[in-house]
């Protein structure tokens, strides 16, 4: 192991720089491999960022705060805490924040394998996914340089729930849309997010929810497992036609993957059978499946239009 540096922050203003540890549920495991190397630990759990606050607009959730904590609160939306239920194990939960699940890495074989070549875990190595196993690589947003999907579940709750993140860094604070927040490999996959250098996570805030909502995660395993595919649906109908949908889609990209053409294809329709299966089956529009995931096209549909049917 290489050698570093520990320091327990007190205020934010001591977190700013070095690498951020809470829960440290994926940071110990990447640091065992080799695809993180902090010199210098920063511990910010001592830090005022594990509450969870209440508004006529929404709810705040500090970046420390423990997934067990957040699924429990009565505040939190359903939605969220269907996703979090779904992830991990007890145990986990339990010690992992919602900040770290944010920034969780993928879970590509290549990336966890400190002997393959990866280019989001030692760049300009090659991405051995695309010619290799790709089981579980993205259908959306992947580039020559990287075809990893991201991991988290709540991730793609919150992106349905329009929720926005608060970030700190020495420039002072700023919040930034989920939707603005992860980026696309392109040809630098080594970077997951738009954090700059330093910047952390103080806490995330989600709009209330205004309609129906549904949580499907499908998996090889009913538990302690990552989704295959996973859908979050947020839905609002008034007078019996819907006005306003979220779908996102999980494990198919880089980030939670919005699908804007099933959102397009419900408004103004009924929730009903009818609409549902006509807007899944545009769900895989501009999917680029590899050999071994083309399977996810189908199972992308059949999700999207399970899971709309069980919100409504």
């Amino acid at each position: 192991m290489n050698g570093f540096t520990y320091a327990r922050a007190a205020t934010l203003a001591e977190a700013i720089g070095g690498t951020f540890i809470a829960g440290g549920t994926d940071l110990l495991q990447l640091w065992k491999i080799g695809a993180a190397t902090p010199a210098a630990l920063v511990d910010i759990t001592s830090l005022p960022l594990a509450g969870i606050t209440t508004s006529a607009n929404g709810v705040l959730i500090g970046a420390v705060a423990r997934l067990a904590d957040v699924a429990r609160h009565p505040a939190v939306p359903k939605l969220v805490t269907d996703a979090i239920m779904a992830s991990a194990s007890g145990q986990i939960r339990n010690m992992a924040t919602v900040g770290g699940n944010l920034l969780q890495r993928t879970r590509c074989p290549y990336f966890r394998s400190a002997d393959l070549p990866c280019n989001k875990r030692a760049p300009n190595s090659g991405c051995g996914a695309i010619a290799g196993q790709n089981r579980a690589a993205a259908l959306f947003g992947a580039s020559l340089a990287c075809v990893a999907s991201h991991p988290s579940d709540l991730a793609v709750a919150l992106a349905a729930l329009d929720a926005e993140i608060d970030i700190h860094g020495a420039t002072g604070p700023r919040r930034l849309a989920i939707a603005d927040f992860y980026r696309l490999p392109g040809d630098a996959p080594e970077r997951d997010t738009m954090l700059a250098p330093g910047e952390l996570i103080t806490g995330i805030f989600i709009p209330t929810p205004t309609g129906r909502t549904i949580y499907l995660k499908i998996r090889d395993r009913a538990s302690f497992e990552f989704a295959v595919l996973s859908v979050a649906v947020s839905l609002t109908v008034e007078a019996g036609i819907i006005i306003r949908a979220r779908i996102v889609a999980g494990s198919v990209a880089p980030m939670p993957w919005r699908l804007h053409a099933v959102e397009a294809a419900l408004i103004g329709r009924a929730p009903d059978a009818a609409s549902f299966t006509a807007a899944a089956a545009v769900a895989a529009e501009g999917a680029q499946p590899l050999p071994h995931n083309n399977f996810k096209i189908t199972l992308l549909r059949r999700a999207v239009a399970r899971a709309l049917g069980e919100a409504a």
